[in-house]
């Protein structure tokens, strides 16, 4: 436990203090199963994430089972706990994390891998899973991440795979129906649900160039293809959610209302991961709502989709909240670039209108075309014309760079685009507007039509870069881009094998924690490790790959079918669009089963 004395000694000392508005805390004694959901960031960025709500109610509601919280200690307690031989303590009844049956990791983001080694160290815990026993908690994972599980699956004992809503609940009550039988019999058990994996009992084999041989089972328990577990109907939304002490990120209540997207960008993972689209009614939206305001306390609402614009009638339902609820602020992040959406936020009561967002992800129409960004540049200007019209005076503008097939000229349509934008804005209000331009470097990511790709080559990305700054190194634009390093990074535990494992264990162990928040990233630290395991990065994030190579993630199932991929692929090299098929043909994904539209 984390006494006063030592949390006066650190920096937001209330992220460590638990007691929040809508925790809960059971008898332990009464509680035959114990289960700690673990976010491996920091407090503020843990709490703005909203799977471990969703899982933490569903936990808590079980009268056998008990949910509490624990997230990465900053490094100040970490220094603390480490010279005072300390274990990391969840949130809820402060007791160690040795103590539970179950550890449940949530990995949205590969940079924070190296957290989850320090919190299983923190804790007292062996980080691989092959060193831990019977004594120890079983420690899974889910989240977006462990549609490759491969780079962790050294220290993960079991991956859930797809939406977590009802596997959740098979894994504990196989939890509870064998967790003194053994581990080998746990795991053995937890291969046989759907959509889990247990990497221990399957064995990754190699060619002589480095790449997969493939990664077949070694236990009859194990299949050989792991299936994405899918909800077809989303499940009512958390509306008691813990509500935090201090600031976080996303500092207000949430409603999901949609899960998927049908819009198919080539680029996008997680257009891929979550398909297909499953919409939340009207009606429960509105109801969960007022139960978050009542509950919470919240003035702010965010309708929380991947394509917010996209959600059927969503103008409609904005009315709606907003009769309901006269001094709400509603969040529409994700909206499309088009006049629907300038409509939509004009709609809104002025405290909730911010600045203008819009992704055109790339400078020309062929480039979007590849990518299935389906929007011309007349449409754009149009609608950043019209948002001039209307008041606004400055937008952000989002590009990626090193898209495939992208070449020089492509980057430098993103500086003649831009130019046109402006030149809108000084028609449309006399007076120059203020652009903010940001770039990221694009990451190549399983599942998705481009998994064959291989990142932009350093020399060819600062040669763009360099473009860009020359040609918007203007007053009225402020160009900005992510640190190509933490790109190079991305891309090669996005896609990596087995081997990275060893990899993340060496950045770990020479200082790498918190590689998400750029003060902290080391990039120095994992080039070594990558030396020092006889790895090359170049391998995993330049390299492009032959459509019969066996990837790392390719005995994971999500639905979406390779011969789709494979399509979608050849339809970017031919700058072919696909279409939407809520409004046309089905395109044949691989989903069709579980598809509303079917």
């Amino acid at each position: 436990m984390f006494d006063s004395q030592m949390l006066h000694r650190v920096n937001r000392p209330a992220r460590y203090t638990g007691g929040e508005w809508n925790s809960i805390t059971k008898d332990w004694d009464a509680t035959p199963l114990r289960v700690a959901l673990a976010y491996p960031d920091a407090y503020e960025i843990a709490m703005s994430n909203l799977a471990v709500p969703i899982l933490y109610d569903l936990v808590n509601h079980r009268p056998d089972a008990l949910a509490e919280r624990v997230y990465a200690p900053w490094r100040d307690l970490e220094g603390l706990m480490r010279q005072k031989g300390l274990p990391l303590v969840s949130l809820e009844s402060q007791r160690p994390l040795s103590a539970f049956d179950v550890i449940g990791f949530s990995l949205g983001y590969e940079l924070t891998y190296t957290n989850v080694l320090n919190m299983l160290d923190l804790a007292g815990l062996p980080v691989g899973a092959a060193d831990r026993t019977d004594a120890h908690p079983l420690v899974i994972a889910g989240g977006s991440c462990c549609l490759n599980p491969e780079p962790m699956a050294d220290f993960i004992d079991a991956f859930v795979i797809g939406d977590g809503e009802e596997v959740l609940s098979e894994v504990l009550d196989t939890v509870l129906e064998n967790k003194d039988k053994g581990r080998k019999t746990l795991l053995r058990a937890l291969a046989g649900i759907a959509g889990v994996y247990v990497p221990s009992l399957y064995r990754a084999g190699f060619n002589d160039d480095g790449t997969l041989k493939g990664v077949t089972p070694t236990d009859a328990a194990a299949p050989a293809i792991v299936k994405r577990r899918i909800v077809r109907v989303l499940p009512p939304p958390v509306t008691n959610p813990v509500v935090p002490f201090i600031e976080i990120v996303h500092d207000r209540g949430a409603v999901e209302i949609q899960r998927g997207c049908p819009r198919g960008c080539r680029f996008c993972q997680a257009g891929m991961i979550y398909r297909p689209l499953r919409e939340r009614p009207h009606e429960e939206v509105i109801r969960a709502a007022g139960d978050i305001i009542r509950d919470c306390g919240y003035d702010e609402l965010s309708l929380v989709s991947l394509a917010t614009s996209d959600y059927a009638g969503i103008d409609k339902l904005v009315q709606k909240l907003t009769e309901a609820y006269p001094s709400l602020s509603l969040s529409l992040p994700s909206l499309r670039l088009d006049d629907f959406s300038l409509h939509l936020i004009a709609s809104l009561p002025t405290r909730s209108r911010t600045g203008l967002t819009f992704a055109p992800e790339a400078g020309s129409e062929r480039l979007r075309k590849a990518i299935n960004k389906n929007i011309t540049d007349e449409q754009l200007l149009a609608t950043a014309g019209k948002a001039f019209e209307r008041g606004w005076t400055s937008l952000k503008l989002y590009f990626m760079l090193g898209l495939p097939t992208e070449t020089d000229e492509d980057a430098e349509a993103i500086v003649s685009l831009v130019e046109r934008v402006r030149a809108e804005g000084r028609k449309a209000s006399g007076r120059k507007p203020m652009l903010r331009v940001s770039v990221a470097t694009f990451v190549p990511k399983a599942h998705t039509p481009f998994q064959w790709s291989g990142q932009i080559a350093p020399e060819d990305l600062e040669r763009r870069q360099n473009i860009l700054k020359s040609g918007l190194g203007v007053k009225g634009v402020r160009l900005s881009w992510h640190d190509p390093a933490v790109s190079l990074l991305e891309a090669v535990l996005a896609r990596g094998d087995r081997r990275l494992g060893q990899v993340i264990r060496r950045a770990w162990e020479t200082g790498s924690t918190f590689d998400a928040w750029s003060d902290q990233f080391k990039i120095d630290n994992w080039l070594k490790a990558m030396q020092d395991c006889g790895l090359d990065p170049a391998f995993y994030a330049y390299r492009e790959r032959s459509e019969n190579e066996v990837l790392p993630w390719s005995h994971v199932d999500i639905g979406v079918s390779p011969d789709y991929l494979k399509r979608e692929m050849q339809r970017s090299r031919d700058c072919l669009e696909t279409g939407d098929c809520r409004t046309g043909a089905c395109n044949a994904c691989g989903l069709e089963a579980v598809c509303h539209r079917s």
